[in-house]
């Protein structure tokens, strides 16, 4: 290791690897062979304020909207937000700064000085939503309203099409809740190729923790093990998980370790 440039940071000298990802050549070239073993650390108080500052950077919220606590790197939100997807994606932020191991989201809707649609207007307008969506094998799903709380309940073939449904729905004025209660019932596939479509993916679209990640597959119930770096890791490894076909549910039992 030698000394190379401005405030004589270490750098190491010689021909650089074959690096298809910038933060492996910045690893190597520093002395670093494994980025996922720099361990990080961030406190609580750090934290909360780095998902307050991040929430309210954001054109949707409001300076002091939400309510945020952290304990032990697990960040809760609480208070009221005027639409369902401002509550999604409050949490969606969350979860996206480093140092967020988990999100408890105790949001709720309200909207003040407006009147919604009552159940039976809401669970008309889901039906419709749903019946002109291409993803959605909309004669598969029962739609229930109660409370402005929409429930989903059916079976479909691919996890897209849950998701889709789901999605769907959020957009809607009025509602306040979603429950998925949708059932996956994917086409029989080999466990093997289960795991080795989902092994593929993750190097693909989270090449730094794929290795760090543990794959298993039972009759399509697939599990994750491992740790990862960052949360968002654990979510992208989820999302990857669901994506394969053949799949028919996944324990996501990672650890982000920053």
């Amino acid at each position: 290791m030698r000394c190379h440039g401005v405030g004589q940071v270490p750098v190491r000298l010689g021909a650089l690897p074959d690096c298809r990802d910038w933060a492996w050549c910045l690893a190597w070239l520093y002395g670093t062979e494994d980025p996922m073993k720099t361990t990080m650390f961030k406190t609580d108080s750090q934290l909360r304020t780095d998902v307050i500052d991040e929430i309210e950077s954001d054109w949707r919220f409001k300076a002091a909207e939400l309510g945020v606590e952290v304990d032990q790197g697990i960040v809760t939100l609480n208070g009221t937000v005027s639409s369902y997807p401002k509550l999604m994606a409050a949490a969606d932020i969350a979860a996206e700064v480093a140092g967020t191991k988990g999100v408890a989201n105790e949001l709720t809707v309200r909207t003040p000085g407006m009147t919604g649609p009552n159940d039976t207007e809401l669970a008309s307008a889901v039906r419709s939503a749903l019946k002109w969506d291409i993803d959605v094998p909309d004669e598969k799903i029962e739609v229930i309203v109660r409370s402005g709380v929409v429930t989903l309940k059916g079976s479909v073939s691919y996890w897209y099409e849950k998701r889709s449904a789901g999605d769907r729905v959020v957009s809607i004025a009025g509602v306040s809740a979603i429950n998925n209660h949708i059932t996956v019932v994917p086409p029989l596939i080999a466990d093997h190729d289960i795991r080795s479509a989902i092994e593929k993916s993750l190097g693909r679209r989270i090449p730094l923790a794929s290795p760090h990640i543990k794959v298993d597959v039972k009759e399509g119930a697939v599990t994750l093990l491992g740790n990862v770096q960052f949360y968002g890791d654990r979510l992208q490894a989820e999302k990857t998980a669901w994506t394969a076909e053949g799949v028919r549910t996944v324990v996501n039992k990672l650890i982000a370790t920053w």
